[in-house]
């Protein structure tokens, strides 16, 4: 592997495991920081490496390529949480700083591990059990209502990982890979929401204004920042849970609590439980590429160096995010071309990725005034951009 080509002036390497579109949306605030990146990129022309100079092909799974890689960079984080425990270590054994730290990062890695721990420190969460067959399955469903949440503790993601179900029979083929289980009770939500906060190592931590989140198939297509008519009451202590979760948890970088709001009974306050922890820049924080004072990609960079964290202000009452998932063709440009002369006040973000049915392809930004003819501009351009319509 070759090192990656420093900035003149002393100025730092962050090293990204991982070459998605996360590491490659933390380019442009990188050159702007005079900061060099190099990414790990699992293919040559992964996302990141289209945009990133250093990119070295190599696996996250592999000590010695995470080690080899790391021997340039001053800081390592990550597009993703999915280093094994023992890579992670190695990183620690070797003297490189890693961020979040491995102790932390377990959290998001692990959802069995997130409920025993976020339990202990008193946050909010929904009732969830480890369950190790159809029996103990059963009795969990017995005693808190049919239907069951069923996840598999690591490597979910957009709904992978994750069924509703009506009886423990339905679970039988997931228990004969002989793994444990995480059970919870479905909560009778009102909406997503979603807190981004940033913390550096040496304690400095910003929240981002709450946002509402919009899934369809268990995969987030909408954002809208601020949550439109959110509770006082709750805003304030779900921003300070974060920030609390934070501090105890030790956590550096961005990272995101998806969170499930629950309306209160007779004029009562709504209230919230805690649904997952993201260690990373998250897909509920990019409409902060151009509805924030400081972007999230930009704040994680400043996070894992221990620099002086941005303003996280809203630059426009409103911004809305709307995901572009792929459709039946592969060429964008013609797409992307005729949106730039319909809108243009649309800020459209794509990831170099090929097209396919499904695939989160992008997303597009636009910010102002009316929520409701935001809304309206962000689904047409995600719309147009993924093949629904034509017009």
């Amino acid at each position: 592997m070759t090192s990656p080509q420093r900035v003149p002036g002393g100025f730092p390497v962050v090293g990204i495991i991982g070459g998605g579109q996360l590491a490659r949306m933390c380019q442009p605030p990188a050159v702007n920081l005079s900061i060099t990146l190099s990414v790990l990129a699992e293919a040559p022309d992964a996302a990141a490496a289209q945009v990133i100079p250093s990119a070295p092909v190599g696996s996250h799974l592999s000590v010695d390529d995470v080690l080899e890689f790391a021997r340039s960079c001053d800081v390592v984080t990550f597009d993703h949480e999915h280093v094994p425990s023992d890579v992670l270590q190695a990183l620690v054994d070797a003297g490189v700083p890693v961020h979040p730290k491995p102790e932390a990062l377990l959290y998001a890695q692990d959802k069995l591990e997130m409920r025993e721990r976020l339990t202990k420190l008193g946050v909010p969460c929904p009732a969830w059990a480890r369950v190790r067959d159809v029996s103990e399955l059963a009795a969990f469903g017995d005693e808190h209502g049919w239907p069951v949440v069923l996840k598999t503790p690591r490597g979910g993601y957009d709904g992978k990982g994750v069924r509703v179900i009506d009886a423990a029979s339905e679970a039988a083929d997931w228990f004969a890979r002989g793994d444990d289980l995480l059970a919870e009770e479905s909560v009778p939500f009102s909406r997503e929401l979603a807190v981004l906060v940033a913390r550096s190592p040496s304690g400095q931590s910003a929240v981002w204004p709450i946002v509402q989140t919009v899934q369809t198939d268990g995969i987030c297509t909408e954002v809208l920042a601020p949550a439109p008519d959110l509770d006082d009451e709750l805003s304030s202590h779900a921003s300070q849970s974060a920030l609390q979760l934070a501090g105890e948890l030790d956590i550096t970088g961005v990272f995101a609590v998806e969170i499930f709001e629950i309306p209160g009974s007779d004029g009562a306050a709504p209230s919230y439980v805690v649904n997952e922890l993201a260690m990373r820049p998250h897909n509920s924080g990019h409409w902060t590429m151009d509805g924030s004072v400081t972007s999230q990609f930009e704040q994680h960079l400043r996070a894992v160096l221990d620099l002086p964290l941005g303003e996280v202000s809203a630059r426009a009452p409103w911004t809305v995010m709307g995901n572009v998932l792929g459709g039946d063709y592969d060429q964008l440009y013609p797409t992307y071309k005729h949106l730039l002369a319909r809108d243009p006040g649309l800020k459209m973000h794509l990831y170099g990725k090929g097209v396919r049915p499904g695939r989160k392809i992008g997303h597009v930004n636009v910010y102002g005034d009316d929520l409701d003819s935001l809304r309206a501009r962000a689904r047409h351009a995600a719309d147009y951009l993924e093949g629904t319509v034509t017009e």
